[in-house]
C-alpha cells in the first residue's frame, strides 16, 4: 500500500532525512518500506502494517525535530525499536518533561522512555537501583535530579560517592595526598555538577559542606539526613560496603545506587550490588530499573562495543561449560 505522510514540516525533512538521506534509508531499510519525497508531499510504500509503523516514526521524529533535537541513526533505530514495542507511543509527549537547566540554559530531559521510567522510579521510590551498560543516563540523570532537589529545597545536600576501587593502579604509587589519589575516581561525578551548576558554585557549596563528593569508605560511621546521596559503580562494592552504605541515609533523604553488572572488577568477590538487587527487590519504597543496551544514548558506537563484548563474554561462557562438562 502507499500513505502520504499527513502534513509534513517541508523544512524538516533534510533533518529528519540526515546527511545524504542516511536516516532514511535506515528506516527504509529496518521496516522494508520505500519512501517518496517530492517538493509538496512525503508518502510511504510498502506492507500496510510496515507503513503504519514508520508514519509512527516520521511522526515523532518530525516532532523531535521541531523542537530543534539532532536527529541521528541512533535516534532512528531508537524509536523503530519503541514502535515495533509501542506503536502507540507519543515520544515527545512523554519526554517533555525538564528535570533540570544546565549553566548554558539547556534544558535537561529524558531521551528515552526507558529515562523517562527511570526518572519517575527514583520520584517514586526512597532508594533506587539504576542497573544497566555504560551510556544509559544513569548517573547523569541521577546528579540531575540532585541538584533539582537542591535547588527546590527538597534536600539540603548533596553526597555524591564511588567505591575506589584500583583499576590496575595501586592507590599508593599515584601521586599526591589521599584527595588526589582519588579525585580520578570521582571526576565523572564532577563534571556533571559542573555542567549543571557550573565550577564556581560546586566550588562553594563543597566549602559550605552543601556538596560532599568523596569516596564510598567516607561514608561509615555517619548518617546523612535531607539529603540526596548517589552510589556511582556500585558494581564494584563488597556486600559489606553496600550494606553500610544503605543504612547511612536518615530521614528525609533519598538513595540512587547506579552500576553496570558487566563491569565488576572485584578479582572474583561477590558483588555488594548483585547480592543487593537478590535481597531488597521485593521491599517497599525500594525501586529496581533496568536499562538495556537499546536504551544507550552515547556515540551508536557505544552500542556496538558493548555488543561485541557482550558476544565475546557469552562465547566464553558456553566454552567453559563445554569444558567443564
Amino acid at each position: 500500500m502507499q500513505k502520504t505522510f499527513k502534513n509534513p514540516e517541508i523544512a524538516l525533512i533534510p533533518a529528519v532525512f540526515g546527511p545524504f538521506d542516511e536516516n532514511a534509508g535506515i528506516l527504509e531499510t529496518e521496516l522494508d518500506i520505500k519512501l517518496i519525497n517530492r517538493d509538496d508531499y512525503l508518502a510511504l510504500n510498502g506492507e500496510e502494517a510496515n507503513v503504519e509503523m514508520g508514519c509512527v516514526v516520521l511522526e515523532n521524529l518530525f516532532a523531535l525535530a521541531a523542537r530543534g533535537e539532532l536527529i541521528d541513526v541512533q535516534k532512528v533505530r531508537y524509536l523503530i525499536n519503541l514502535a515495533r514495542e509501542d506503536a502507540g507511543c507519543n515520544v515527545v509527549q512523554a519526554l517533555d518533561e525538564c528535570i533540570c537547566i544546565t549553566t548554558r540554559g539547556k534544558p535537561i530531559k529524558a531521551k528515552t522512555i526507558a529515562q523517562k521510567n527511570y526518572v519517575e522510579c527514583i520520584h517514586k521510590n526512597v532508594v533506587t537501583f539504576g542497573v544497566g551498560p555504560a551510556g544509559t543516563g544513569k548517573t547523569y540523570l541521577a546528579v540531575a535530579l540532585a541538584v533539582a532537589a537542591l535547588k527546590s529545597k527538597q534536600v539540603a545536600k548533596i553526597v555524591l560517592t564511588r567505591p575506589a576501587v584500583e583499576a590496575g593502579e595501586k592507590l599508593g604509587f599515584l601521586p599526591g595526598d589521599l584527595q588526589n589519589k582519588v579525585d580520578p575516581y570521582l571526576r565523572p561525578l564532577y563534571d556533571a555538577l559542573f555542567e549543571m551548576l557550573g565550577p564556581e558554585t560546586v566550588a562553594g557549596y563543597m566549602e559550605k559542606n552543601i556538596i560532599e563528593i568523596a569516596p564510598l569508605a567516607y561514608m561509615r560511621g555517619r548518617t546523612l539526613d535531607n539529603s540526596f546521596i548517589i552510589l556511582d559503580e556500585a558494581q564494584n562494592t563488597s556486600i559489606e560496603q553496600m550494606k553500610m552504605f544503605l543504612t547511612r541515609f536518615g530521614f528525609n533523604s533519598k538513595i540512587v545506587v547506579t552500576g553496570d553488572p558487566t563491569q565488576i572488577d572485584l578479582d572474583g568477590k561477590p558483588s555488594g550490588l548483585m547480592h543487593a538487587l537478590k535481597i531488597l527487590k521485593d521491599i517497599e519504597q525500594i525501586g529496581i530499573h533496568r536499562f538495556e543496551k537499546k536504551d544507550i544514548v552515547r556515540h551508536a558506537l557505544v552500542q556496538k562495543i558493548v555488543d561485541a563484548y557482550e558476544r565475546k563474554s557469552n562465547e566464553s561462557n558456553r566454552n567453559h561449560g563445554r569444558s567443564g562438562s
